[in-house]
């Protein structure tokens, strides 16, 4: 049997406090646009706007911070047409997704995020009450982006290192409900570029807004141009040599060059090139890259109403994955229509092999009016899931289908069918071919 084709889905979130700079651009922006371009990867873009309410409590900058990314990410080359590009706030089932996973996430697995136990031992080095000014929504923020990946139940996560550790939360998170609930949800993966996941500022620091250190993205060219002149460097004349090593202009240069272009500056470090040289040539490579991008860009900020048409498509993109999903959820915690009984069916067609009494086809319709399916093998788990139809003859067509075509049906049925790895779809693949002979000899 031939090998399945894997579908990747990376996920990637900005959260709307401040405008993009740099450090954004290589560490994230840029990365994932290319990510996105792939064959093999299904990717979800968004714009964290309820993680901007725990560290910003300035309306009108969160809204211009939006707009600034969602016009970055587009400027920068993001299709939204190929990817599910959306806006945190516009996914209801989100918040409710949260609740679920507060409910089986451990406190003191919580007491132990970076973020919360730095403010806490801020606060015990002034002599204060450790949660003095720490709010809930601080300390629930590993649970918030938990729910953001498990949602759509992403593979990759691209991520700085110093958020790695949220990533093995949503892991033991997930973990959890999948033990207590079944299995749900996909335990994701960070990935990291120690390249440029620190990517360094001005004062040679970390590039970040909470440091007051970067360098927007698209400020103006002058101004780009002044703004690199500013890096801090040592005290060494022209002609002595100059280390790369904890050089911050270096790193940024490093972080837009090829190889090439890196090592012909390496030289010059060590041939002692000025200081004043070195931050033209560092300026001259960022704006032969930034520079073609930033006239987009200008255009896009231009017309605010463009960039909201093209959330709220994203959005309902994203619901028709996150609505049925979270129906599924509600129905596996307890949350349940009391009216109904049995949610499932046994498709008419689909006889079970000896001895298999789950194996087949279910079909049944979520509380959004659309008509499901999933196959399940004759442990009753499920292999695979369909997306949303109008009708019950829609799913049922497509069940038809999949059973005619048992040894390619990732690559036929694949807009039809939530992503599956390569052992499910091997799986799935022995179960169609079963299926699809009890039907031939009946």
């Amino acid at each position: 049997m031939a090998e399945f084709p894997s579908i990747i889905r990376y996920l990637t979130g900005i959260t709307t406090t401040g405008t993009p700079h740099l450090g954004n651009y290589v560490g994230s922006v840029r990365p994932s646009v290319a990510a996105s371009r792939r064959d093999d990867v299904q990717s979800f873009y968004f714009l964290a706007d309820y993680h901007a309410l725990i560290k910003c409590d300035e309306p009108a900058r969160i809204q211009r911070s939006t707009l600034e990314i969602a016009a970055t990410w587009l400027a920068c080359g993001l299709d939204p047409e190929r990817v599910t590009f959306y806006r945190q706030s516009d996914i209801p089932e989100i918040p409710e997704l949260t609740w679920l996973l507060t409910c089986v996430s451990a406190k003191g697995m919580l007491n132990r995020a970076h973020a919360y136990k730095a403010a806490v031992d801020k606060n015990v080095a002034r002599g204060e009450d450790p949660d003095g000014e720490v709010s809930a929504g601080l300390f629930m923020y590993p649970v918030l982006m938990a729910a953001d990946i498990v949602m759509f139940n992403a593979h990759k996560v691209p991520v700085g290192r110093d958020q790695a550790q949220h990533l093995e939360m949503t892991r033991d998170i997930a973990q959890r409900f999948n033990h207590l609930y079944g299995e749900h949800f996909t335990l994701p993966e960070a990935e990291i570029d120690d390249a440029v996941a620190l990517l360094p500022g001005l004062d040679g620091r970390k590039m970040s807004k909470s440091y007051d250190n970067t360098i927007p993205l698209f400020t103006p060219r002058a101004q780009l141009q002044k703004l690199i002149a500013g890096i801090v460097t040592d005290s060494r004349a022209p002609g002595e040599p100059k280390d790369t090593e904890g050089s911050a202009l270096f790193q940024i240069y490093q972080a837009f060059a090829s190889a090439q272009e890196t090592e012909a500056l390496r030289t010059a470090f060590a041939d002692g090139i000025a200081w004043g040289d070195a931050k033209q040539l560092l300026f001259e490579r960022i704006d032969r890259e930034i520079g073609p991008l930033r006239e987009r860009y200008e255009s896009l900020m231009a017309d605010p109403a463009g960039i909201e048409r093209t959330l709220l498509a994203g959005a309902e993109k994203a619901r028709a994955l996150s609505r049925p999903f979270m129906g599924r959820l509600r129905q596996a915690v307890g949350l349940r229509n009391l009216a109904e009984g049995a949610a499932t069916k046994t498709v008419k067609g689909a006889k079970a092999s000896k001895g298999s009494s789950k194996i087949g086809f279910k079909q049944y319709r979520e509380r959004d009016g659309l008509f499901y399916f999933k196959l399940l093998d004759e442990r009753g788990s499920t292999l695979l899931q369909s997306i949303g139809f109008k009708s019950p003859q829609d799913a049922g067509q497509i069940i038809g289908a999949l059973q005619q075509s048992p040894d390619d049906f990732v690559n036929s049925f694949a807009n039809q069918l939530e992503p599956i790895d390569n052992e499910t779809a091997l799986a799935a693949a022995k179960v169609l071919k079963t299926l699809s002979q009890a039907a031939a000899e009946s």
